[in-house]
């Protein structure tokens, strides 16, 4: 999956950028966060297992 469509779901989820980490982007929702790989693509599987945690 292309990052910027991962983005662009976490975002529709509610999910917004807080900072940038080691290798990783850090988003918020309420006291909640979650690391984003910084590449160009992401694997399927891993892209599924955030879409999955954002959602609950």
């Amino acid at each position: 999956m292309k990052r910027r469509d991962l983005l662009h779901r976490l975002a529709e989820l509610g999910w917004s950028f807080d900072r940038q980490g080691g290798a990783h982007e850090i988003w918020r929702k309420g006291e909640r966060t979650m690391p984003i790989p910084r590449h160009t693509e992401i694997n399927e599987n891993t892209a599924r297992a955030i879409l999955r945690k954002a959602a609950e």
